[in-house]
């Protein structure tokens, strides 16, 4: 590997580990805000957004400066791709981030409504999986990796359970109805959270033993 090579990479590793730590504060803040009930807080993480935007743009132009320049194999390829596919899935963090915090300004203005399902328990542990699948990434660390794969299936199932609990709760309290539907789609966007931190998790897979494992990573983690 070339001296150039090597801090191009290091450069673009850096600028990833700063995405990460605003997209997790995107998430930390946006269930502040929705625990809350926190106007400020909520507009705090809708403001952060254009900041993760802008940084997810240039680390793809990074990335796709150094393949055109130092068209790299085997290990610094792979580390590319996954960097390409990582800063895409930590700006769909964000984003989601932002979902949630919207939900909660429009909860802040409502008659209060139960949580109906547990919010704590599902926003930490996704919180957690974002920041495991960044231990995984750093110290490319398999186990970590594979844990953070087999947590996802805790916060699938959380969700699915929200859908029968929203069902019930409209039924009891129709007047209810649009902040139940909010609660509804804050559990999607937590899923969703989980989703793209096992989606990373599978990139630190691939990165250190060059396996695919999108769309099967049960039938990997089972072999294991």
């Amino acid at each position: 590997m070339s001296a150039h090579l090597t801090l191009e990479l290091d450069l673009v590793r850096k600028k990833l580990l700063d995405l990460w730590g605003l997209s997790e504060q995107s998430v930390r803040k946006a269930g502040i805000s929705l625990q809350n009930l926190d106007e400020q807080q909520a507009k705090e993480v809708i403001k952060l957004d254009h900041q993760i935007d802008l940084l997810e743009v240039e680390i793809e132009e990074d990335c796709l400066k150094i393949l055109a320049l130092y068209q790299p194999v085997a290990i610094d390829l792979r580390l590319v791709i996954a960097t390409l596919k990582i800063n895409n899935d930590l700006e769909r963090i964000g984003d989601l981030g932002v979902n949630i915090a919207e939900r909660a300004l429009y909860l802040s203005q409502q008659p209060p409504t139960p949580v109906p399902f547990d919010f704590e328990h599902m926003w930490q542990l996704s919180l957690d999986m974002v920041a495991r699948s960044l231990d995984a990434f750093v110290r490319l660390d398999l186990n970590l990796a594979k844990q953070v794969c087999e947590d996802d299936d805790e916060v699938d199932a959380i969700n699915m359970s929200m859908y029968d609990k929203v069902y019930e709760g409209i039924r009891k309290n129709p007047d209810q109805m649009e902040s139940l539907i909010h609660y509804l789609s804050v559990s999607r966007h937590l899923e969703r959270i989980a989703d793209y931190a096992t989606n990373i998790s599978e990139d630190v897979i691939y990165m250190v033993e060059g396996k695919i494992v999108r769309h099967h990573h049960e039938e990997y983690l089972a072999r294991k």
